[in-house]
């Protein structure tokens, strides 16, 4: 019988270490570092008759290999389809993580009742009555869908090779453990396994995986980094618990793009998708308020129209604040100093509070004039007309910058019904055709002129 061999993994970044020792060094957290047993006792294997046949792989020349097409599945979710990159790839292993309550098992049940395939859902944290009672909320209710309450792998595949099914659901990687592994659930050792275990079981039988992936506290998914390295897509749900809207952003996909983003609102019978993001984005007010100005923004190939309102105000305590909500704190530090020393408003003893509306971070440099325009707007407590919106970066030197895909961004305005586009002279606009008003600046002291005149 082969020794039993033991090492330390830090439950916090998944760091293996030679010894037991207080503080992790790569995280610098303190007792984290716990003992696990890694000597396996059989071959880690999730159906020990796949492998009676060896598979020789040869090298080819690249202009000797064949390109296959990925057979996708739909999802009938648009959102969650064009953030895949079209949809579920076969033999593909999903990975969702994201706070506990925002919604991931929702998303994923929902999705399994609509797929039109044979879907496994497997749930090691609840039990099918709950299961049943979350799914008779949801719409679209599929016959197809099979749901199992199970931890152990050896189980979930003897249950996989009888069902056989084209989707498997896994709620969540964190609950499962192998028998060969001697350590408790949700251990470094365990979910290496565990995933490795699934990952082979998808590509040996074209069967795509989605997998729940829980998050610590840093807002990282739980367990060894390599478990994001071993999946092919990573995706991450979030959104602000005082709002109802999710936003899905992939951050690893190897079939398509990670640029591309899916918005939902969460209601009592599920997630709605929601195909018009300007929507929930832009506030709703009867009268033009000062301080607010409307920015054209783009997240991935998909243009938006977001509300940024601004506060500036005389510092009472001496010490100006400055703080944002959705937007880089440290930027709007530099847009302040461009507006003091460049286009000489001054700024610097006056409180500052910046927030994006809607519940979402932006970095789309695209969003400074905007950002610039509520700034001055609060500052001289002037309205701007809500029909103006903004795409443009703010230089240091004071200048208006050209961004990426305008025409975009203004096709997209002009079918919200904005009446004015402004942004760089610079941009290199390929349509002149446009119904809406394109105002070009180059400096901040032309917009403000153009604004407030």
């Amino acid at each position: 019988m082969a020794k039993t061999k033991t090492t330390y993994f830090c439950q916090n970044c998944g760091a293996q270490h030679a010894k037991w020792v207080g503080q992790c060094p790569n995280c610098k957290e303190w007792n984290t570092v716990v003992e696990e047993v890694v000597q396996k006792e059989e071959k880690r294997n999730w159906k020990s008759s796949l492998n009676s046949q060896k598979i020789v792989s040869k090298p080819l020349k690249i202009q000797e290999i064949k390109l296959n097409t990925e057979e996708r599945i739909q999802t009938k979710n648009n959102e969650l389809d064009t953030v895949l990159g079209g949809g579920l790839v076969k033999g593909s292993v999903v990975l969702l993580g994201g706070e506990p309550g925002i919604g991931k098992s929702t998303l994923l049940l929902q999705i399994a009742l609509q797929i039109t395939e044979k879907v496994l859902y497997v749930s090691g944290e609840e039990s099918q009555s709950q299961i049943k009672m979350r799914a008779e909320r949801l719409a679209n209710q599929n016959s197809n869908c099979l749901v199992l309450t199970e931890t152990n792998t050896q189980q979930i595949f003897r249950n996989v090779e009888e069902v056989e099914p084209d989707v498997l659901v896994i709620d969540s990687i964190q609950t499962l453990y192998t028998n060969n592994i001697e350590a408790s659930p949700g251990s470094i050792s365990q979910i290496k396994e565990t995933s490795a275990e699934l990952i082979k079981f998808a590509k040996e039988t074209n069967t795509p995986v989605l997998l729940i992936g829980h998050i610590n506290k840093e807002g990282n998914i739980a367990g060894p980094k390599i478990l994001e390295h071993m999946v092919d897509v990573v995706l991450q749900f979030e959104g602000d618990r005082n709002h109802t809207y999710r936003i899905l952003r992939s951050q690893k996909n190897r079939f398509g793009s990670t640029a591309e983003l899916g918005i939902y609102e969460m209601l009592s019978d599920g997630l709605r998708e929601v195909t018009n993001p300007s929507e929930i984005l832009i506030s709703k007010k009867d009268t033009d308020l000062s301080g607010t100005a409307i920015a054209s923004t783009l997240e991935g190939v998909r243009p938006l129209m977001i509300e940024i309102q601004a506060l500036v105000s005389t510092a009472v305590y001496g010490t100006p604040q400055r703080s944002t909500t959705g937007y880089n704190l440290k930027r709007l530090h530099m847009i302040l100093a461009v507006l003091e020393k460049r286009a000489g408003f001054k700024l610097g003893a006056k409180d500052v509070f910046l927030n994006v509306t809607g519940g979402i971070y932006i970095d789309d440099p695209a969003i400074d004039l905007a950002v610039v325009a509520a700034i001055l707007s609060s500052n001289q407590d002037i309205a701007i007309n809500p029909d103006v919106c903004f795409a443009a970066e703010v230089g240091l030197a004071g200048e208006i910058r050209p961004v990426p895909k305008i025409d975009q961004r203004i096709v997209e305005a002009e079918k919200l019904g904005y009446k004015t586009f402004v942004t760089s002279k610079y941009n290199k606009i390929s349509s002149k055709n446009h119904s809406i008003k394109l105002i070009l600046v180059g400096k901040i002291e032309e917009a403000f002129a153009t604004l407030f005149a």
